[in-house]
């Protein structure tokens, strides 16, 4: 159980930093949230690996994702996250 954690963490915290450094800009966010980034962007992975694949949803469908698919919804994740909190100019 605390290997399962730890590699969920370490698989995080290796998504969030390659989606960071795919997407262009400037994201406010420290490590912390780069590690939940990257766990979000697993289980959205998984999602959408099921999906696209139809695997069998007795593991739930909500399911991690391999390094792959952890990779590419954070990338997703990270991209929602930079349009939502995108700065908008001020206007006179």
């Amino acid at each position: 159980m605390l290997w399962t954690i730890l590699g969920l963490i370490v698989i995080g915290l290796i998504a969030g930093l390659i989606a960071r450094a795919v997407i262009p800009g400037k994201q406010s966010m420290g490590i912390l949230l780069t590690i939940v980034l990257g766990i979000v962007g697993s289980f959205v992975g998984g999602f959408l690996g099921f999906l696209i694949f139809g695997s069998d949803p007795e593991g739930g469908f909500l399911q991690p994702a391999g390094i792959i698919g952890s990779i590419l919804g954070s990338i997703i994740v990270l991209g929602i996250y930079v349009l939502v909190t995108r700065r908008r100019g001020v206007t006179r």
